[in-house]
């Protein structure tokens, strides 16, 4: 059968699969008829995934030999895993360098005919960012090994328990001052995106850009909110301290290089979000009614 003539029925195996961003690609998926493997750690609760009619394989980054049932026979791998977040114990910049690595050499000796990489904005540019850096090199190493890759790198997601927990106390932690402005998006349109590019063959090869329709500064971001919520939100700081990997990513958004060009996006995979529509959508989640329609 040639392979225009009916969807690929193959699954698409998607790695992260337990995660927020994880879970909301499974989700994409599905709703594009796809079939979906989950390689989930032993140990991880896999439930909500087979109850969701996804085939869960057990199997680790970080353990090679058990990555093999999990990529064979797949149309694509499409990963969100990360370890620098610490999410479960024992959790690390380890599992973004040599589990990455160890991603990429199971699907090349499996043949994956796509490797869908989640990526970072600007990540080629911030040497001095951990995290950033350790996907500058798996895409270096995804070209390197003659992987048919595409990834996506997208800016700060927008929300998260932190948010929605300074907002609730009328306050956001601004990342910049004035003048200087970060590109975010929604985990959901991320999500959009990453599952698109399985069948997207124009993406093949490229590093693309996700964001929303304009960067915005600290106070940027605080009158936005303020301004859908019909209230004043005042501006916070980052605390001092903390973890180093965090502390050098502020420092670079400082920069002002942390700006997506969308050109690529919009092609691809259709209109760029308007950043009022994409905070609109983080306050409703968070249960925060904003004003009606402010355009």
């Amino acid at each position: 059968m040639s392979s225009h003539s009916a969807p690929d029925s193959r699954p698409v195996l998607v790695v992260g699969g337990t995660g927020s961003l994880g879970s909301k690609v499974v989700h994409e998926l599905r709703a594009r008829h796809k079939s979906v493997r989950a390689l989930v750690r032993p140990g991880s609760d896999a439930s909500a995934l087979e109850r969701s009619g996804v085939e869960v394989v057990r199997g680790d980054m970080m353990e090679p030999a058990t990555l093999g049932p999990a990529m064979a026979g797949v149309s694509a791998l499409v990963t969100s895993a990360i370890g620098y977040s610490h999410r479960r114990e024992g959790d690390s910049l380890k599992t973004d360098h040599e589990g990455n690595r160890n991603l990429v050499d199971a699907a090349r000796k499996a043949g994956v005919p796509k490797f869908v990489l989640t990526s970072i904005l600007a990540c080629d540019k911030a040497e001095d960012v951990p995290h950033f850096w350790a996907k500058k090199q798996t895409e270096d190493y995804l070209r390197a090994q003659g992987v048919p890759f595409v990834a996506l790198r997208p800016g700060a997601f927008l929300g998260g328990p932190w948010m929605k927990g300074g907002l609730e106390r009328g306050q956001v932690i601004g990342m910049t001052p004035e003048g200087v402005r970060i590109t975010y998006i929604s985990q959901d349109e991320v999500a959009r995106a990453l599952a698109l590019a399985v069948d997207e063959s124009r993406a093949i090869g490229h590093s693309i850009d996700l964001g929303s329709d304009r960067a915005l500064s600290g106070p940027d971001l605080a009158e936005l909110l303020g301004r859908l919520l019909g209230r004043r939100i005042q501006l916070g700081s980052m605390p001092p301290g903390g973890d180093t990997d965090m502390m050098a990513m502020v420092r670079f958004f400082q920069t002002g290089k942390y700006v997506a060009d969308t050109k690529v996006q919009a092609d691809l995979f259709g209109p760029v979000p308007k950043i009022e529509d994409t905070a609109r959508r983080m306050l409703v989640e968070f249960g925060m009614q904003p004003e009606s329609q402010d355009r």
